[in-house]
């Protein structure tokens, strides 16, 4: 499975992430973050039954992926990236859109996510679909030289009164 070089406006297929996918979705991991997660890891939360999301361009090529998990009443967005050549292009709002309405579809009342406090755009994009910050988790996330970087915990209320305070 290709690894998306240029979309060009093309049209993209959603489509429930299996293991046949992983080999690109851990590629677009790999250039995404910093300390990204390896192969195992979605292997791990597919075994675990978390739902996981491709989007696919021709090809077929992986363009973006989500990952989440739902326990009671709460989802929880694990990860969601888009390949470098892709993004600017709405793809990351369609994901968590879709992500959003299968938390609602299984009748949760919230969904939370993670996010390093230094990634503006991904905080910015979360904050326009509606979610808002909750919590601050220090020291949450290994960075360069051996440091940590705080995590952003956000919420996303999808019922009256739910989510928590900022």
């Amino acid at each position: 499975m290709a690894l998306a070089a240029d979309l060009g406006g093309a049209p993209t297929r959603l489509l429930p992430m299996t293991r046949h996918h992983i080999e690109a979705v851990a590629a677009i991991e790999q250039v995404s973050q910093t300390h990204p997660w390896s192969r195992r890891m979605f292997e791990d939360c597919l075994d675990a039954g978390y739902s996981g999301w491709v989007l696919e361009a021709e090809g077929p090529a992986v363009v973006a992926f989500a990952v989440n998990s739902l326990a009671m009443d709460d989802a929880h967005l694990l990860n969601l990236a888009v390949a470098p050549t892709a993004r600017r292009g709405g793809l990351a709002r369609r994901l968590l859109d879709h992500v959003l309405t299968q938390a609602r579809a299984a009748e949760a009342q919230r969904v939370l996510l993670e996010v390093r406090e230094s990634n503006g755009a991904a905080v910015g994009l979360y904050a326009d679909a509606g979610f808002r910050l909750l919590a601050r988790r220090r020291g949450y996330y290994p960075a360069a030289g051996g440091r940590r970087e705080d995590a952003l915990v956000m919420v996303c209320a999808l019922a009256d009164g739910v989510g928590g305070g900022a």
